[in-house]
């Protein structure tokens, strides 16, 4: 990531030089007349290409998180060009740098086309520059191997399937995909393929694990993953269906202790006062439109599973009709359910019946951040049919978490089952620069929702 963003800075800051020089181009007699305002101005230079860089990287990495597509280059450009913008206007704003206002209009007007176009050129190319995309070996055999390999091609690019060596014959089911390679020339593929990555996906170990081979390899500077690792790097999701007990216990991470949850209890309280104190004033408005729209009480209380499987009390804006679930019982919550009320779809879409919660997580039975609690009578038929499933109240339940942000609305056990995968995925890799991402893409959520 970091390195696809230091590429997309050195491109950037290339088009703004070729941008400066065509505006001079258009705007002078001699295109030299432009640097004139920078003769004899060292220290204002650096200054202002160090923020300039700056800028670009930082909103380059952040943009990256929030949207990866196609387009997250040009977007990255504009907002990273009215930071700097922004930042050398208060630096500099009693010199003549800024002077001409259509000169810099037009420095961005070309730096924009420019990117566009170079962008969408360099894009087609990309894979082929060292470094950038990682070239993957799957070792192994059977439908695990065939996915692991698919899994590589639908990696938007980060990964590139170069060669597949067989441990075990007879069990990998497509021949097309077969390679005849002895399993003792794994480190000969691997280099002949300039691999910098071999991802071992057997079904079977027992029978044969190319132990020797594997080892030369890892000892000669070529990392070696295991199916649920490379399938976790991927789609930052955990592969339940291929995990065992064994390895929630050797895994890497799951470490919210210590400093980590001070740290993040530090972070629910400071921001859960925030917002308290910047929602008030729109508390009596939904307040009011909630008893306008049906009868019945503003708040709805409901008991949820939060940390440690104890039992809490949450706390949401109502935004069904009053005893909704008289006949019914308790059942799943759908994306259009026909119990919410009108201003119940509103209050829904914006997540602004969420907003009670603030207090809950005042209180310490709620986070931020952090798996959505459940009902205990959802909770004890879960806990029967999904693996895993008690592992997810290892911490506090939240507002918000990385099912909700990368996860559709789920009204099922299929759906809680894949939401699992991303819960854990969230508690194994815990750190605040997570949070702060999860924040961000709920944001951005959010807007979709109303933009709808």
């Amino acid at each position: 990531m970091v390195a696809i963003a230091s590429v997309r800075v050195f491109k950037d800051f290339l088009l703004l030089v070729l941008a400066l020089f065509l505006c001079s181009v258009m705007l002078y007699n001699e295109p030299t007349e432009m640097l004139a305002l920078f003769e004899g101005r060292p220290a204002d230079v650096s200054v202002l290409i160090g923020v300039i860089l700056v800028s670009f990287l930082v909103v380059h990495i952040i943009v990256h998180y929030l949207a990866p597509s196609r387009n997250a280059g040009a977007l990255g450009l504009v907002i990273s060009l009215i930071v700097a913008s922004n930042m050398t206007f208060f630096i500099y704003w009693q010199t003549d740098l800024f002077k001409r206002l259509e000169e810099m209009i037009l420095v961005l007007l070309c730096l924009f086309g420019l990117n566009h176009t170079l962008w969408l050129l360099f894009s087609s190319y990309w894979r082929k520059i060292p470094g950038l995309v990682h070239r993957v070996i799957i070792v192994g055999n059977g439908q695990l191997a065939q996915d692991m390999r698919l899994l590589a091609a639908q990696s938007g690019g980060r990964y590139e399937f170069k060669d597949y060596v067989e441990c075990r014959s007879g069990d990998f089911a497509d021949p097309a995909a077969q390679v005849d390679h002895p399993t003792n020339r794994i480190l000969e593929a691997a280099r002949r393929a300039k691999a910098s990555k071999i991802v071992v996906s057997l079904t079977e170990r027992r029978a044969a694990f190319p132990l020797q081979e594997i080892l030369d390899c890892k000892l000669s500077g070529i990392e070696v993953l295991e199916a649920p690792e490379f399938y976790e790097r991927v789609n930052q999701k955990l592969m339940l269906e291929k995990i065992t007990p064994s390895w929630f216990i050797f895994a890497k991470g799951f470490k919210i202790i210590g400093i980590r949850r001070f740290g993040k209890r530090v972070l629910d309280v400071i921001l859960s006062l925030i917002g308290i104190i910047l929602v008030s004033p729109i508390l009596p408005l939904v307040m009011i439109g909630i008893k306008l729209d049906s009868p019945g009480p503003v708040l709805f209380k409901q008991i949820r599973v939060g940390k440690g499987d104890k039992e809490f009390i949450i706390y949401k804006f109502r935004s069904m009709r009053q005893d909704a679930e008289r006949k019914s019982g308790a059942v799943w919550a759908r994306e259009n359910d026909n119990r919410i009320t009108r201003f119940g779809q509103f209050l829904r879409k914006s997540r602004i019946d969420e907003i009670p919660q603030l207090f809950n997580v005042l209180m310490g039975s709620m986070s931020l951040i952090g798996p959505r609690p459940e009902r205990p009578e959802f909770v004890r038929e879960l806990k029967k049919i999904v693996p895993y499933y008690a592992e997810r109240h290892f911490v506090k339940p939240g507002i918000t978490g990385w099912a909700q942000v990368c996860y559709p609305y789920g009204a099922s056990v299929e759906d809680a089952f894949e939401k699992l995968r991303y819960d854990l995925y969230y508690i194994k890799n815990y750190s605040l620069w997570f949070d702060f991402r999860i924040m961000f893409k709920t944001v951005l959520v959010m807007l979709k929702k109303m933009g709808r």
